[in-house]
């Protein structure tokens, strides 16, 4: 009886797939596309342990907050460091869902996580799920969904090589017949290029700035490899000298030097995991070349530096931000034909 219950419910819900970013969180309703796409930040008075704000209205509040109000980013180097807050967050972004349809059953939810998150952090995301008001909670390991959503023949008995950067972790693997054959996930990411760039700042030019400004200037200026645009940014902050502010203009050379450290750390695990790649494999690879997705992805010059260290193709993925989410989405649409992909039944668990 259980069974065609939960495949009634299933016509009527309004399935999510998730991708619970370290840097963002974005939200697929099935039927609908991407709907959400926030930072994850989540803002609480210390006082109280109150939620006062999630997502973009959070982050409006970093740097800028009184005393007792905090915003942190619950997430880090892409697992929970905060499982209260997470699932604080994921309340926060389903509901927002489920109250556009409020006479809707509770959803199904895919969420993407690391393939490199220990079975205790696995359980403690989909815990969090659960208890956030999903019906059932499945998970896929990230470089599966990005490698779904950017299109790739998982299924096929060819390779296929998926590069996810993101802002806590890059995850690398090379998937064939619907399965991880190798995965190497380092928690190297767009997080760590902004620290780098926040220690040029105070190392070269004694100036304290924030992780906005380190942002900011990592989108417009920061690169992997030569380009040919000579381009400057601002940044802005404080002298840690006279404590006055201050602004200085910076190239895109110094930012590359500045973030040469996680750049080469992110071409190192690429080309170790070619490494490693059985010859046959290798071979489809070659022919198709490595594919690039995640905010990482982005970085200027990123995929010229990875095809100049491989000798092999590198191409980014048509809109290489929402690659996990829209491959989440994909697995609620054909969820028996993905089911196998899914992290193993035994983490599965459903709610009446």
């Amino acid at each position: 009886m259980l069974a065609p219950l939960s495949a009634l419910l299933g016509l009527f819900a309004k399935d999510l797939g998730i991708d619970l970013g370290t840097a963002n969180t974005l939200v697929y309703v099935r039927d609908r596309g991407v709907v959400i796409s926030e930072p994850s930040v989540v803002a609480t008075d210390k006082r109280t342990g109150k939620v006062l704000a999630v997502g973009a209205e959070a982050k409006k509040m970093v740097g800028r907050t009184p005393a007792n109000i905090v915003a942190v980013r619950p997430l880090k180097d892409g697992v929970i460091a905060d499982f209260e807050t997470v699932e604080s967050m994921l309340h926060y972004f389903i509901r927002k869902v489920h109250d556009q349809f409020p006479f809707m059953p509770r959803p199904r939810v895919i969420i993407g996580v690391p393939s490199g998150v220990t079975e205790v952090e696995k359980r403690a995301v989909q815990d969090a799920a659960l208890n956030a008001g999903s019906r059932e909670a499945y998970l896929i390991e990230e470089p599966m969904a990005a490698a779904i959503g950017a299109g790739l023949p998982i299924h096929e008995a060819a390779g296929s090589m998926i590069v996810d950067v993101g802002g806590g972790t890059t995850e690398v693997a090379v998937i064939s017949l619907g399965g991880i054959v190798l995965s190497r996930s380092i928690r190297i990411g767009g997080d760590e290029i902004d620290e780098q760039i926040t220690q040029f700042a105070r190392r070269e030019h004694d100036l304290y700035i924030g992780e906005r400004t380190a942002e900011e200037t990592k989108i417009a200026i920061g690169s992997a490899h030569p380009v040919p645009e000579e381009l400057k940014a601002m940044m802005r902050g404080r002298d840690l000298v006279t404590g006055l502010p201050k602004e200085v203009d910076v190239s895109l050379g110094d930012i590359r030097e500045a973030i040469s450290g996680p750049v080469n750390l992110i071409v190192e695990a690429v080309k170790l995991s070619i490494e490693e790649t059985p010859p046959e494999l290798l071979a489809d690879i070659m022919d198709q070349g490595i594919i690039l997705a995640g905010g990482g992805a982005l970085l200027k010059g990123l995929d010229l530096r990875l095809q100049q260290e491989t000798k092999m193709p590198v191409h980014i993925a048509d809109d290489p931000l929402q690659c996990v989410v829209r491959g989440t989405g994909m697995c609620l649409e054909n969820l028996e034909v993905y089911r196998k992909v899914f992290v193993s039944d035994n983490y599965q668990r459903l709610r009446t």
